[in-house]
């Protein structure tokens, strides 16, 4: 069973975010566009690259109301501590949430549970709390914060404008479709 559409589960955790440890659950996730990132562990190799990239480009997804969770099996007060002493994650602005008890990663359906650790998984949640995006990594293939924003804006047109779909390559601006019996064949 795929997880598109589905609701995010009840979890309760903690995040290190701006400087403080703060408390996060399902409905924080809820009423605005959210991003949840999981990658394997701090202190890796990969997972500064991709963090770094995602608050290269925070900016962008706060001006389209979307929020940003980077999660690990790793505690927050890991997560603090690599903040503390990584030039690349020092610049994450984003909440990063500790998932030790695998309660997020089981529920993401992303846990490799003999290592535990999660797979990089990306989900873009609409604000109802359904899935909209499932993206799942091997763990040395690294993600592309910017075709993350691409596919945000897709998520976001798609359920703005009932009945349009967004194409391979879709770019915010460019022309849409209206699935119809007249379209079938034609594309």
């Amino acid at each position: 069973m795929s997880l598109i559409n589905t609701e995010i589960k009840p979890f309760s955790a903690t995040a290190y975010h701006n400087g403080k440890f703060v408390d996060v659950n399902q409905d924080t996730l809820k009423g605005k566009w959210s991003v949840v990132v999981f990658y394997p562990a701090d202190f890796t190799f990969v997972c500064p690259t991709e963090l770094e990239d995602l608050a290269d480009h925070y900016a962008e997804f706060q001006k389209m109301g979307v929020e940003v969770y980077a999660v690990s099996t790793d505690t927050h007060f890991s997560h603090k501590a690599w903040h503390d002493t990584s030039d690349a994650i020092s610049k994450v602005q984003y909440p990063m949430i500790g998932d030790p008890t695998h309660v997020l990663a089981n529920n993401f359906e992303v846990l490799i549970a003999e290592e535990g650790m999660a797979l990089r998984g990306t989900f873009v949640i609409n604000p109802e709390g359904q899935i909209k995006v499932c993206e799942v990594h091997d763990n040395g293939i690294g993600r592309d914060a910017s075709e993350l924003l691409r596919k945000v804006k897709a998520a976001q047109y798609v359920a703005a404008h009932p009945g349009e779909v967004c194409p391979a390559k879709w770019e915010e601006g460019a022309a849409t479709l209206t699935p119809s019996l007249d379209l079938v064949g034609k594309i």
